[in-house]
């Protein structure tokens, strides 16, 4: 796609499709902060030729099961081998795990109560909301979100992590009833995403949170803040079919409505059994670790070639 290819009328083609790339509309193209659409294309234009010209593979942390029609285009597009190797964070060890909750502790304190919280909950029966550990909202959305989510009546675990209100902390708004849900500073996600009691994740989307829930089999409302977020979220509602999007008008009834459609409804069922097969497809690519094991054997191709070495002996190993 040119540089220039959507620069022009972008706020009356917003719900355009993009032909080059499908389920993409207009608005779900990544958008960056003080960048013009224009700069923005050329920088990922200049980067995909840099990679053309230096790069002897690529590595994507995704699964064939969601995104092999992608990872081909890469292919095509660049003249690369590409690696699926993902999801990367089921390959993680527990030591790395623990490191990681230890550091998180020291920036939040420690907040595993939410995960006893948890057990007394029945299955599939709780909403895990958390925006992630950059994004920010606005003190009108965190009002809107706390009253949509007591009107919904359904059960929440709400991570309102400092910061992730523009200003400072604000308090619930007066007269709501959050007695259903715990809120806490920090949680470990992939712990909460594991939990038997979760049955949809409020997400802005990022690469990470979105997989975890996917390769946990837990459906998604998705409110996407910036960057690929956009992206993943259209590829979570219309391209996967595990996800429900929260529109751009953002108000309390809608908060209420969506929740309960895909905590209650039929559609966020179906969504489930189509999130529940993706972590079965999952699991099955961290077992079978051959995108691993070609990408080990493409680096030593490429160390040997690099070296003059004889190539024989690395297609006989």
């Amino acid at each position: 796609m040119s540089a220039t290819s959507f620069s022009l009328n972008l706020c009356e083609r917003l719900d355009e499709a993009v032909p080059e790339l499908e389920p993409l509309r207009v608005r779900d193209l990544i958008r960056v902060d003080g960048c013009e659409t224009e700069a923005l294309c050329g920088f990922i234009a200049r980067v995909a030729d840099a990679m053309r010209d230096s790069a002897s593979g690529v590595v994507v942390n995704t699964f064939d099961a969601i995104e092999a029609s992608e990872l081909g285009k890469i292919e095509a597009e660049l003249s690369k081998p590409t690696f699926a190797v993902g999801p990367l964070h089921k390959l993680t060890t527990a030591r790395t795990a623990a490191e990681q909750y230890r550091h998180f502790v020291r920036l939040y304190g420690p907040d595993c109560a939410c995960l006893a919280w948890l057990d007394a909950h029945p299955p599939r029966s709780v909403l895990y909301v958390s925006l992630g550990s950059v994004a920010c909202i606005d003190h009108d959305m965190f009002d809107e979100m706390a009253w949509g989510l007591a009107a919904s009546g359904v059960p929440f675990l709400w991570v309102n992590r400092p910061g992730s209100v523009r200003g400072c902390m604000p308090a619930l708004p007066y007269g709501v009833d959050v007695s259903r849900g715990k809120i806490v500073p920090w949680a470990p996600q992939r712990d909460v995403l594991a939990h038997p009691a979760i049955g949809g994740f409020w997400t802005h989307c990022g690469w990470n949170s979105t997989l975890e829930s996917v390769c946990e089999g837990v459906p998604m409302l998705a409110r996407p803040c910036f960057a690929d977020q956009t992206v993943n979220a259209r590829y979570v509602t219309h391209q996967w079919g595990v996800g429900l999007e929260l529109g751009e008008v953002f108000d309390r009834d809608r908060v209420a409505v969506a929740v309960r459609k895909l905590m209650v409804g039929e559609e966020g069922a179906a969504m489930r059994e189509t999130a529940r097969r993706l972590k079965i497809q999952a699991n099955q690519c961290v077992a079978a670790t051959l995108a691993i094991d070609n990408l080990v054997k493409h680096f030593k191709l490429v160390t040997i070639l690099s070296m003059d070495f004889d190539v024989n002996a690395v297609e006989k190993e």
